[in-house]
């Protein structure tokens, strides 16, 4: 791969990532592309077609920390991947719904969006790794000192 896919992935990573620094960019951003998707086959639409999400966010959210509850309590057993549970528990942090703790919510999206970042960071860590580990094991074979 070279430089410039590797600057295109980054940028594209990079992107993503910061796009939970606003919870109703994601709602906006959803909107727009049903929008952007109906109007290529003719329909066209106006206002906020997804506002009905809103009022059903904070049951979906309480499903999600059901959901992750479970998946906690059956780790041992099912073997989730630590990484994908870390970026869940980012994901859900920084989503929080609740008008009581909205003075809060820049810090949930600070410390929901380090989450998701780290447990990134970590999963390219251990791809590098086994690449290197991949390398290390190729070259000795080539040496002889391999099986």
């Amino acid at each position: 791969m070279g430089l410039k896919e590797k600057a295109v992935g980054v940028g594209g990573c990079a992107s993503g990532g910061l796009s939970i620094l606003g919870g109703a960019n994601v709602c906006h951003s959803m909107c727009m592309s049903i929008a952007t998707l109906l109007s290529t086959i003719g329909i066209t639409i106006s206002g906020m077609p997804l506002m009905f999400l809103q009022k059903v966010a904070i049951p979906f959210w309480i499903a999600a920390v059901i959901i992750l509850l479970a998946m906690l309590a059956f780790h041992q057993r099912m073997q989730f991947s630590k990484k994908a549970m870390l970026a869940n528990i980012g994901l859900i942090i920084a989503g929080t719904p609740f008008r009581a703790l909205s003075a809060f919510q820049m810090y949930f999206w600070i410390v929901g969006g380090a989450l998701v970042v780290g447990s990134i960071a970590w999963a390219l860590c251990g791809q590098k790794a086994k690449h290197n580990i991949y390398k290390s094991t190729a070259s000795a074979r080539k040496r002889g000192n391999g099986r």
